[in-house]
């Protein structure tokens, strides 16, 4: 069995506690679970080993006759829409051909949990076009994919059990203990209370090379957020009033089914509008600009030099995180004088990416001859480099620039930390040009000024008493 304890950890542990043999709560819980794989790459299983007939599932539709609003907040997220979502379908098309199917159960496991363990996966699917007559609807990451996890055998690649046991009254597993319906029996489950019930499917190892693809949970794992007691659910299931069944109690902290996310541009293709404005929100929290050095007067013709000071102060994990061919994080720069001509300017798009020279925060994978990969993520090796903000770090970036002499007094500096999911580039690669727009998302701005020697900052006008 995999050892489920970060190594790092691990290690210290062994040389500090010799003595130390009790497992962690993790290992307990798993100890038990046969490591089983019948849906190979993907780890994950049931309880029986076997699959299970679709029939058994219920759609989310017949749930959210009961749970009302948890299915119109789950209806809206990138949850429900994570086997419909183009991007990921034209990628799992490629990865299909391209690995002769080797990946067609990888991939599809944790977009699409029940299609995998139903064994409603093969090439065909995988490589129908989304609307088309080959094209199967499989459900997304819904409410039974969840609410069946039973257990978890390790903390990657999709690695949850699922109960395969069919009964006249099914069970559904949750983080209530005095949870009650006439539809189905209900037990209380520590697991959904917890982050190992996320980390399942948000570390990614690449099937056949072990490289480290994702590693959401991990990141998480390693940061104070875990140490302080704060979960993934915490800010991705934020408590709120109301009821979680139209018969239940009243609830001070029912749990969000919006599942605050990150990916406008997929939420604003299905027209989710009000879970992109959530998005935005939690996007505006996540991260700070700050300006630690500038002029306060320059010269023409003279360098100067400004710094800026980007932190990570929301995300409990690496910013960005998860999907590395596209998720990116920059600066973008502009230095105006007063007439709005551009003196400066650094993190510009062009052809539909980030200019060279850009200071971007992002992971860049490789192939075997050293390669960046900017998609074929089935071809990756090894990581080139990774250095992307920790949970609670910083990184100081600054910039070099002449002060022509045709520019008027004062010099405006605007810079905004930019965030998209995947570029623009990526998108019109897998689906073709203009056929979906990314959006791209400002994490956070500073302004300042600064004057030219011979030019002096105009005085502020005084408002006028009434």
């Amino acid at each position: 069995m995999k050892t489920l304890t970060h190594p790092i950890i691990y290690l210290f542990l062994i040389i500090t506690s010799p003595i130390l043999t009790a497992a962690t709560a993790i290992e307990n819980r798993t100890a038990n679970v046969p490591q089983s794989h019948p849906f190979a790459p993907h780890n994950a299983t049931t309880t029986t080993g076997r699959s299970v007939d679709h029939n058994q599932f219920q759609n989310a539709e017949v749930c959210g006759s009961c749970h009302t609003e948890i299915y119109k907040e789950w209806r809206q997220s990138i949850m429900s829409r994570s086997w419909d979502d183009p991007i990921y379908r034209a990628l799992l098309r490629k990865a299909s051909i391209a690995t002769e199917g080797a990946v067609d159960n990888f991939c599809t496991g944790c977009h699409s949990p029940l299609g995998l363990l139903a064994g409603r996966i093969d090439s065909s699917v995988n490589r129908a076009l989304p609307g088309s007559e080959q094209d199967r609807h499989l459900p997304g990451i819904d409410c039974e994919a969840c609410h069946n996890m039973q257990d978890i055998q390790g903390l990657e690649n999709g690695a949850y059990v699922l109960n395969g046991q069919i009964a006249d009254t099914p069970v559904k597993f949750g983080p209530r203990h005095d949870a009650v319906s006439p539809f189905h029996n209900t037990e209380f489950s520590e697991l959904h209370t917890e982050s190992e019930f996320c980390g399942s499917c948000h570390n990614v190892t690449h099937p056949f090379n072990e490289v480290p693809i994702e590693r959401t949970y991990d990141e998480w794992y390693e940061s104070s957020y875990r140490t302080a007691g704060v979960q993934c659910q915490n800010c991705h299931m934020k408590g709120v009033e109301g009821k979680a069944a139209v018969m239940g109690p009243d609830r001070q902290d029912r749990a969000s089914h919006h599942f605050a996310s990150a990916n406008t541009t997929v939420m604003s293709h299905f027209g989710d509008t009000d879970n992109v404005e959530r998005a935005r929100r939690l996007l505006a929290s996540a991260a700070q600009i700050s300006l630690i050095t500038k002029p306060e007067s320059v010269m023409p013709g003279e360098l100067a030099t400004i710094a800026f000071k980007v932190q990570n102060t929301g995300a409990g994990h690496k910013l960005p995180t998860g999907f590395p061919e596209g998720r990116e994080v920059w600066l973008d720069v502009t230095v105006s004088d007063a007439n709005g001509k551009r003196v400066f300017s650094s993190g510009k798009i062009k052809n539909g990416k980030t200019e060279p020279g850009t200071h971007n925060f992002k992971v860049h994978l490789g192939d075997e001859n050293g390669n960046e990969v900017d998609v074929e993520v089935w071809n990756v090796t090894r990581i080139l480099s990774d250095n992307r903000l920790l949970p609670n770090g910083s990184a100081d970036v600054s910039y070099d620039f002449v002060v022509p002499d045709w520019a008027s007094a004062p010099l405006q500096v605007n810079a905004k930390l930019q965030y998209w999911p995947f570029s623009q580039a990526v998108v019109d690669y897998l689906l073709g040009e203009n056929r979906l727009q990314v959006q791209i998302e400002t994490l956070a701005t500073t302004l300042a000024s600064i004057d030219i020697a011979g030019e002096p900052l105009p005085q502020p006008v005084a408002l006028l008493s009434k």
